[in-house]
């Protein structure tokens, strides 16, 4: 016999209590409804069911709406994936409408972002190029961003700008399909954050290491501005850069952050740029983020949608760009339009 005797437990002394009492996580009222043809694109988020995923995409549909209306700024951090899946006309599209107000890209979004305005087609079949050598080993590509960064030190800019700059300048033959390029006629603030080693052209013989982290330095400190706009009031710095302040009390809807598709660097760079607004005054508890991708992420979990804002401020939203950016574009057209 072993050390413990046990004997099944009577159940006939368990207490027990009136459902009617218990609360409830499912409810019939939140099941989804049905639409009709011709149905409208906030008809149909509205008809589905008002739990998680459809849930969050409605709050931010909501909160982007909210922001634009007390003119408080939406930025979209994006992977290079957006780019690559034909995403880019949705974007601009927003900027020109002014629902879109900001960018912050990694390096690897600028790189598609600028091979589609200059010639149409980009990325590569990498499995293969690779085994020869010959992966990312593109000439004019490699070419293009050494000039950019010379003359984003000679013009005291950042990258992003320098980009952009060159793609209206030269007058890049698919310009109206480039991101970049719109930024730069629109005067919408794009910002480039790059990880030495990870981008293809960092392999170029020819480019300037320093400028390339200059530039992309600058990029940050102007994303940080951008950042600390984005409580639900105006945030200004002293010229001494230890005044900060925002003005007014922190009570309407605040402004957006987007991160679509950049599982590490842009989340990481977010968290910096929170911290030194705040550090420097800005009000951010009104901020909303959101993380749109294939898959939930650590650095996109904790570093948009938890650790910067207030509970119940982040939200995720898992799924396919091409298929969650039409429809978010429209549903926050529709939205505004109220």
């Amino acid at each position: 016999m072993g050390e413990f005797e046990f004997q099944p437990m009577d159940l006939r002394k368990l207490r027990t209590y009136s459902i009617a009492k218990r609360e409830h996580k499912v409810d019939l009222g939140r099941a989804s409804k049905l639409t009709d043809a011709g149905a409208s694109a906030m008809s149909l988020i509205d008809s589905m069911p008002d739990y998680l995923g459809a849930q969050s995409f409605r709050n931010i549909v909501s909160a982007v709406a909210a922001a634009r209306k007390n003119e408080r700024p939406v930025v979209i951090a994006m992977g290079a994936h957006v780019v690559k899946v034909g995403c880019a006309p949705l974007i601009i599209d927003m900027m020109e409408r002014g629902i879109v107000n900001a960018l912050a890209f990694n390096g690897a979004t600028a790189i598609h972002d600028v091979e589609l305005a200059t010639l149409g087609q980009t990325s590569e079949e990498v499995a293969d190029t690779i085994r020869d050598g010959s992966f990312g080993m593109v000439e004019e590509t490699m070419a293009f961003f050494a000039q950019v960064c010379e003359e984003a030190a000679s013009f005291k800019v950042g990258l992003g700008k320098a980009i952009a700059t060159k793609l209206v300048r030269d007058k890049a033959p698919h310009s109206e399909s480039s991101i970049l390029a719109a930024a730069g006629r629109l005067g919408v603030p794009v910002t480039v954050h790059v990880a030495l080693g990870t981008d293809t052209v960092h392999m170029a013989g020819n480019l300037d290491a320093g400028k390339l982290g200059a530039g992309s330095l600058l990029d940050f400190r102007l994303l940080c501005n951008i950042v600390g706009q984005l409580g639900s009031t105006p945030f200004t710095v002293g010229a001494d850069g230890n005044d900060g302040r925002s003005a007014g009390s922190n009570s309407g809807a605040g402004g957006v952050w987007l991160n679509v598709g950049s599982a590490v660097i842009l989340p990481e760079v977010f968290l910096k740029a929170v911290s030194v607004a705040r550090n420097l005054g800005a009000d951010l508890d009104a901020m909303v983020t959101a993380n749109f991708d294939m898959q939930r992420h650590y650095r996109t979990t904790e570093n948009v949608i938890r650790r910067p804002v207030a509970a119940g401020h982040g939200h995720q939203v898992v799924g396919h760009h091409e298929i969650l950016l039409p429809l978010f574009r429209h549903a926050v057209i529709e939205a505004l339009a109220k």
